[in-house]
């Protein structure tokens, strides 16, 4: 039952694959003929062969029987049978290399329209697909899957069509030429087909596991990577090389496998070719001596049996690189065909975006990552417009969920979450954050100049405007440190701290200059007298807008209109400073824990 599912879903994923080349079908026909070209011009080669073979041979023995001391070759006939012969080598070259050069153009722009695709499909993609996968194993799809994909179009289609056109056309001209030695040929076909059958039984769960496999190591690959720092801070190296190198085995065990099996087929094959070249031999000769053919017959036949030989000999090679293509594909097609965010750009725009008044309601808002574990619980709350509202709690209390919720990275479960009195479920996500600017606990940089970093997507940011973010965030001084000033290229990795990292996320949010603000610890990684400098900028940002704050430094929030104590994805406490510390409760506790005289 199992097999039958997993042998449906790889149909389905074919089909995706065929319908997603339908661009590209023309030059695909206009390929498919020059090869058949080809092919019926190489098929055509021995009989031209034979011909030469039998003036020869005529010749010669009509000299020999006549005793004529010298033999007279008809040259006219034998040069018109070279040119003959020439022009259908040449004309199959052409053929061939103009088709192996379209075909390698259509798959190198189809990489690249599946390559587009991934990306587009990457952001449309809801939040909790990356919440189960691991990156490393999406890249490989991009990486790996895909280049495999198109080493599999490339070389298996030309091939499969050739085997196919020249089976076919050889065996029709073996007829053609003699029958007797043409079943004799066809005799081998059984055991051909039957070698081929069962190693390819046996070789498709190795080719399947190994693209599998694969991913699980680029997974393993890209975490040690990123994580490198952890690793020798905890001198986990050895944990580390002992991980990959038991996924690494897992993997050289498929891939052995595959390629043992795969490389039993040419032996075979050449055995049984063998076989039939004797057989040719044997009944050709008794045809000789019988007069029934000419000896040019046996040479012909030979070269048939070569060109018939081929492309069953080359069925292992496309079995193997069609067996990891569609692997491959699986795993392409199942990546593109995984489910998207909604289309919501029917929805008419429902604010302002240049008047926004700030006014914020969550109505009895439940939301849980698991719809059977809820984070948060029934929270309502109204914020009036301009108010700076402070979310704060310990680990895991659900702050982040909250303000991820508002931004529609995730969806209420239940409840409903209002914008100057319209719901956030009628707006476009597009719509819904241009009005908000966040700075996330998370950095995140690009490669680029720092103006780029800065400026992000946004269009027309005067220079007086960000020699000002600059002051604000206290990034004046490095940038005129660097050679090329605020144009200095910017490698993510290593050419910024993390705190310069930090700054340079204020710095964009502060360009955005939106209506409204969400600020994730936004000064986590940043020394105490820069904080101090950051949290003016912050106080003169937020003024007049409603903001969302969310601190483990108390000390950042005691100003704030409105504070919003969580804890277990409830809210236990709401108020400022001043009547929360009266209170004594998880504020208090909070907040004394870090202010203890």
């Amino acid at each position: 039952m199992a097999s039958d599912v997993k042998l449906e879903k790889t149909k389905n994923r074919l089909g995706d694959m065929v319908k997603s080349f339908k661009k590209y079908y023309i030059p695909f026909v206009v390929t498919v003929v020059l090869l058949v070209a080809s092919v019926v011009l190489s098929i055509l080669t021995p009989g031209k062969i034979q011909s030469l073979t039998d003036t020869m041979y005529n010749a010669i023995a009509t000299g020999l029987f006549e005793g004529a001391e010298t033999v007279v070759v008809p040259m006219n006939e034998v040069l018109t049978i070279v040119i003959t012969l020439i022009c259908f080598i040449v004309g199959s070259f052409i053929c061939a290399a103009i088709s192996g050069f379209v075909l390698n153009t259509i798959i190198q722009h189809y990489s690249r329209d599946i390559r587009k695709n991934i990306l587009k499909k990457v952001n449309v993609l809801p939040l909790n697909y990356f919440d189960t996968k691991q990156i490393g194993d999406i890249l490989s799809v991009v990486t790996n899957d895909v280049d495999t994909l198109s080493t599999s179009l490339q070389n298996s289609i030309s091939m499969l069509i050739e085997a196919a056109v020249t089976l076919v056309g050889v065996i029709i001209a073996m007829f053609i030429s003699c029958w007797q030695m043409a079943i004799a040929v066809l005799c081998s076909l059984p055991l051909m087909l039957a070698v081929l059958l069962v190693t390819f039984k046996f070789a498709t769960p190795y080719f399947n596991k190994t693209q599998k496999v694969l991913g699980e190591v680029n997974a393993v690959v890209e975490e040690n990577f990123s994580g490198q720092i952890v690793v020798k801070a905890f001198n986990a190296e050895d944990r580390k090389i002992s991980e990959f190198k038991e996924e690494n085995e897992i993997l050289g065990k498929f891939l052995y496998g595959s390629q043992v099996l795969g490389g039993i087929i040419e032996p075979a094959m050449s055995l049984i070719s063998y076989l039939t070249y004797a057989a040719i031999l044997i009944v050709g000769g008794l045809l000789v001596a019988k007069g029934t053919i000419n000896p040019g017959a046996i040479t012909g036949f030979l070269v048939y049996v070569s060109i018939f030989q081929k492309p069953l000999a080359e069925l292992g090679q496309i079995g193997s690189t069609m067996q990891l293509g569609i692997a491959a594909c699986n795993r392409v097609f199942t990546f593109l065909s995984e489910e998207e965010l909604p289309d919501e750009s029917y929805k008419p725009a429902q604010l302002d975006t240049d008047h926004i008044v700030g006014n914020v309601e969550f109505q009895d808002v439940c939301f849980g990552y698991d719809p059977s574990k809820l984070t948060i619980k029934h929270f309502s709350q109204k914020i009036q417009p301009g108010m700076k509202v402070a979310i704060i709690g310990p680990t895991g209390a659900g702050k982040t969920t909250l303000v991820n919720l508002l931004m529609r990275f995730y969806e209420t479960t239940s409840g409903d979450i209002l914008i100057d009195g319209k719901s956030i479920h009628d707006m476009q996500p597009s719509e819904l954050r241009k009005v908000f600017g966040m700075i996330l606990q998370e950095t995140w940089v690009i490669n680029g100049t720092l103006r780029e970093n800065i400026v992000y997507n946004l269009q027309n940011v005067s220079e007086e405007r960000l020699n000002q973010i600059l002051e604000e965030t206290n990034l004046k001084h490095f940038v005129e440190t660097l050679p090329e000033g605020i144009d200095t290229v910017i490698q993510k990795e290593s050419a910024l701290s993390a705190g310069q990292k930090q700054l340079v996320t204020i710095a964009r949010a502060m360009a955005e200059n939106a209506p409204m603000l969400i600020l994730d610890e936004a000064t986590s990684n940043v020394d105490t007298r820069t904080e101090i400098l950051i949290q003016n900028a912050m106080d003169s940002l937020t003024k007049g807008r409603t903001s969302f704050v969310i601190a483990h430094r108390l000390s950042t929030i005691k100003n704030a209109d409105l504070i919003i104590a969580m804890k277990d994805g409830n809210v236990v406490e709401t108020g400022n400073h001043d009547s929360l510390m009266k209170l004594n409760g998880l504020y208090a506790e909070l907040y004394n824990s870090q202010f203890n005289k």
